[in-house]
């Protein structure tokens, strides 16, 4: 299993706590990253809002890229996957911007490409926002011009959506055959276009007995193209502790969440505006992404054993949030990682 955690660019991912002592700064997640190397932690995933879903539109939030850019100078082994909405950047440009970051890393770079969700986000920004299936549509179009500037010496395309004309983009990536995509969606245009254009399948978070037929019908999608095989990985919201009563009343503290908290609006935006395959509640909403079904609460053993679940079904990277985010990834890091490796014998 490989390990990483959302980078906390809104300052925590708790909704109804208002302050989880992990700030949305450059020093915070700077320390975070380099203590994270040390931990075992694999790689980070760091979003992309312009605005503040977790705790209200008006907090503040960092910036995907120009943080990812900074970080990748400060850290020496940790991927960083880059979340990008193809609806906000020009793909000839984002493909240079990620080009110059893979370097200053040196191929340490890869994208999360997600096709967007919030309406009123786009509306404040002044960004056109598409309907579901053409969000897709552009989505696949513009991943096309990505892929071509990084590997053509001279690229031209002219499609419905984006026209580039000989585009020159040196230098290129480091990583071959090119920077990794990872993708999410549950819908048929999604994981049509991930199955076809992406090199791993990111998921909400979910039991076993859930992932293991999602993970089987992205295989089968994916045998289907002739392509090589893809990384399959999930969102999870983790809490350990020595005991299980213990674990379970952190879980009822951070699920309190009333229709008058900063992101309840945001969730009903993000209801409105996706295709998923099962209802999500609002307590479900309260860690986002579904993180707390995976089932990464309870004791070390438990959790333990839920990771490996996880594995058997198919799983090979989990995408953790916790709070706050630096004790409790040191917590995990002691009581589930260390503990792994020693068992396999292995070093990181």
């Amino acid at each position: 299993m490989r390990y990483g955690y959302w980078l906390p660019v809104f300052g925590g991912w708790l909704r109804n706590v208002e302050d989880e002592g992990m700030e949305a700064s450059w020093n915070y997640v700077k320390h975070l990253a380099q203590r994270s190397e040390e931990l075992g932690y694999d790689l980070t995933l760091i979003a992309e809002l312009f605005l503040n879903d977790i705790k209200g539109i008006d907090a503040p939030s960092l910036d995907a890229w120009s943080t990812a850019a900074a970080l990748a100078a400060v850290t020496e082994r940790l991927e960083l996957m880059v979340a990008v909405r193809p609806t906000f950047h020009q793909p000839a440009i984002l493909a240079k911007q990620a080009a110059s970051i893979d370097r200053i890393s040196n191929g340490r770079l890869s994208l999360n490409v997600v096709s967007s969700w919030w309406k009123d986000e786009a509306r404040r920004y002044g960004v056109r926002f598409d309907e579901h299936d053409d969000r897709y549509a552009r989505t696949d179009e513009w991943l096309r011009v990505v892929d071509g500037a990084w590997h053509e010496p001279v690229f031209s395309h002219h499609g419905e959506y984006y026209d580039v004309s000989e585009t020159i983009l040196e230098p290129k990536p480091v990583r071959r055959p090119r920077p990794t995509i990872y993708a999410g969606g549950e819908s048929e245009a999604a994981k049509t276009l991930i199955a076809s254009r992406c090199d791993a399948y990111v998921m909400h978070g979910d039991p076993p007995e859930r992932i293991a037929p999602k993970i089987a019908d992205m295989r089968r999608r994916r045998d289907e193209t002739g392509l090589a095989a893809m990384e399959y990985g999930m969102a999870a919201y983790v809490i350990v502790r020595d005991t299980e009563a213990e674990a379970q009343r952190e879980l009822e503290r951070i699920t309190n969440v009333a229709a008058g908290s900063p992101g309840y609006h945001n969730y009903q935006d993000w209801i409105s505006n996706t295709q998923l395959d099962q209802r999500v509640s609002l307590e479900d909403y309260s860690v986002s992404n579904r993180g707390l079904r995976a089932g990464l609460v309870g004791t070390p053993e438990q959790v333990a054993d839920r990771v490996h679940e996880l594995e058997d079904a198919g799983v090979g990277l989990l995408l953790l949030q916790c709070s706050p985010q630096l004790e409790e990834m040191e917590r995990f890091s002691e009581a589930v990682i260390r503990p792994e490796l020693q068992a396999v014998g292995g070093s990181r």
